[in-house]
């Protein structure tokens, strides 16, 4: 399995990764860099809105200026006409809630999926800083994990980047319950949350846990905008034909021997993880939150730019799956 131990100093620095850790974090620096273009800062930019209109002060009152913005309170202390400015908040809060589990560190690929989660974190903050959002990080796996305050430098993505790949794996069912229960209590203005994860966690959860997960997403989503990105790997939807392997279970840690050479097993195993897909994107529709499916072979950039596209064509946040390019 791919991962490491060590951890992200405090202080953002790189102090406590090894050499192999650092170079896989400047080679995603450089590669997300390439990426930002101008189709996916201004699809970015056009999907998603700030959170409104705010106040911006009180001043004496202008000829042509609505009556109904008169505040009368101020207005009796002066003496004479005062009204209520306010301007749009186009300003966003970015929050990345990244999965830790130990599946997160397959992948048989370019990367594996936990390199992927930081491909996809470290793409989206650097366009958010273009328009001078901030960018927050959760880490959740069987227990909860950093929390990351926003921030909008290079500095603090670059903090970011490190730290999910440096987090320690969680062996056992990733909690989503108890995060999703974390961020409803947390009453902060309106976010643009993408949950990054490859929903193991919420697959092998029992039907009253997916329930709670339902019911606390479409909370939510009615006061932020919520996005799932789901990651996958080729070889968990079709096995190649090699003989016997072994793998590791991701929540029980054991070793599991599948018979690849055998065309039932094959068969069964395709037809599993089309079952599997299939209730996840039913589950994700009813909690009413948009979908960007990510690959470990595919083009990261693509699925994102559909999704933009299709939330700015004014498709619902539950209608529009930003499906991976093969």
């Amino acid at each position: 399995m791919f991962g490491s131990k060590k951890h992200g100093a405090p202080d953002g620095s790189d102090a406590l990764l090894g050499p192999e850790l650092m170079a896989r974090v400047k080679a995603i620096r450089i590669r997300t860099n390439r990426l930002v273009s101008s189709a996916l800062a201004g699809g970015y930019k056009s999907s998603f809105k700030g959170s409104g209109i705010e106040f911006e002060e009180v001043r004496a009152y202008q000829v042509g200026d609505d009556v109904r913005s008169i505040d009368w309170k101020v207005t009796a202390r002066k003496g004479e006409p005062q009204v209520k400015t306010f301007r749009e908040d186009r300003q966003l809060a970015l929050h990345l809630l990244v999965d830790t589990g130990r599946s997160m560190d397959f992948g048989t690929r370019r990367v594996t999926k936990r390199e992927l989660a930081a491909e996809f974190c470290a793409l989206l903050s650097f366009v958010a800083l273009g328009t001078r959002d901030r960018v927050g990080l959760t880490l959740f796996g069987k227990e909860s994990g950093l929390h990351l305050a926003s921030g909008r430098t290079s500095a603090h993505v670059n903090r970011l980047v490190r730290e999910v790949i440096a987090a320690e794996p969680t062996l056992g069912q990733t909690n989503f319950v108890q995060m999703l229960e974390e961020r409803v209590r947390d009453r902060s203005r309106h976010n643009l949350m993408f949950i990054v994860s490859d929903f193991q966690g919420l697959l092998s959860a029992t039907e009253a846990e997916r329930e709670r997960i339902q019911s606390l997403l479409l909370v939510l989503g009615a006061r932020h905008d919520v996005v799932a990105v789901p990651l996958e790997d080729p070889f968990e939807s079709k096995l190649p034909k090699v003989g016997l392997i072994e793998l590791d279970d991701p929540v029980t840690g054991q070793a599991i021997l599948v018979d690849t050479a055998s065309r039932r097993v094959r068969g069964a195993w395709t037809q599993s993880a089309q079952a599997r897909t299939k209730y996840l994107d039913s589950f994700l529709a009813k909690c009413r939150i948009g979908v960007i499916r990510q690959s470990t072979s595919g083009d990261i950039t693509k699925p994102i730019i559909r999704f933009f596209e299709g939330r700015s064509r004014g498709e619902s946040k539950a209608s529009f799956l930003g499906r991976t390019s093969r």
